[in-house]
């Protein structure tokens, strides 16, 4: 299965930017590199990048590349925002497919925003169409993902964090891995259980809930 990451702009595109001047490319490629890794562990897979980090590819190039290369699924990664400058209480999570909403696409674009919205616990925006050229001039299943909005300045926050980038990824995958049905290499490296001490049964909660958004699993015994 050939699959299409895009990290939507490039480093050099103007405005793309939280308003304290994270570029929107540094979050998106940040995900999209994780989520490739991950990817890589299951079988039959091969993935491929539309962006690139020496420019800003223009859309039809990424689109051309995707279908000259009959990838099956197309799923573009962005931050999302709001407004014409300034911060704005606006937030949260929405997955856009093309208006005449291909059935596989939806699924897919569902999954993703079921995850994300888990993962994260942000506001659900819903799954949304919009004419964009990656969803309309791609031959294959296309999503666009926008993983929380830069103009709010608590999930601005959040898109530098290499703890919520890397919960996005997760979603991510999760989510074309349940669509696709996509099975493991192998089981992975040996697990192993750590102690990290001991605490008041509020601070343990809390230091489990943290934990669990990070990707860990985490059991509090009394």
């Amino acid at each position: 299965m050939k699959m299409i990451l895009d990290a939507g702009h490039g480093y050099d595109t103007p405005g793309k930017q939280t308003p304290n001047g994270m570029q929107e490319y540094e979050f998106n490629r940040a995900v999209a590199s994780l989520a490739k890794g991950l990817l890589e562990n299951y079988q039959n897979t091969a993935v491929y990048y539309a962006h690139s980090d020496k420019r800003d590819v223009p859309l039809k190039e990424r689109t051309d590349f995707a279908n000259n290369l009959d990838a099956d699924c197309y799923v573009s990664i962005h931050a999302n925002a709001y407004g014409t400058g300034g911060w704005n209480s606006v937030g949260g999570i929405e997955t856009f497919i093309y208006p005449s909403r291909p059935l596989e696409a939806l699924e897919l674009a569902q999954k993703i925003q079921r995850n994300l919205i888990n993962a994260t616990g942000l506001r659900d925006r819903s799954v949304k169409t919009a004419d964009f050229h990656v969803l309309r001039e791609t031959k294959m299943t296309a999503v666009l993902v926008e993983c929380g909005f830069m103009t709010n300045q608590e999930e601005a926050a959040l898109l530098r964090t290499p703890a919520y980038r890397k919960r996005c990824a997760l979603a991510i995958v999760k989510a074309i891995a349940e669509q696709y049905c996509l099975k493991r290499k192998s089981d992975g490296p040996k697990q192993f259980k750590v102690q990290v001490t001991l605490f008041e049964k509020q601070e343990a909660e809390k230091l489990a809930d943290d934990l669990q958004k990070n990707g860990f699993k985490a059991v509090i015994t009394e």
